[in-house]
């Protein structure tokens, strides 16, 4: 099994958690996900593309700290988060 289909796969999974509203779990995943494309562009040569997974990875994982942190919004509309009213 390929790189590129293990990570695919792991998006499905975390996608499905995020449907079912498991966000914390999915990000979990989606960052295995990464982690099997950040080796798929290694093995192919692919370092500007290994950059960005990585810098997009950075930052998932900044969001997963966040989230465990209690500091993340939990609403995504914009007045539910103005605390300014």
């Amino acid at each position: 099994m390929s790189f590129a289909i293990l990570g695919g796969i792991l998006l499905n999974i975390g996608a499905f958690l995020t449907y079912k509203g498991k966000v914390y779990e999915a990000v979990i995943v989606y960052l295995f996900a990464d982690l099997c494309w950040m080796f798929m562009a290694y093995e192919r040569n692919d370092f500007i593309g290994a950059i960005f997974i990585i810098v997009g990875t950075t930052f998932g994982f900044l969001a997963f700290l966040k989230m465990r942190s209690g500091e993340m919004n939990k609403s995504l509309n914009k007045e539910d988060n103005d605390l300014s009213s």
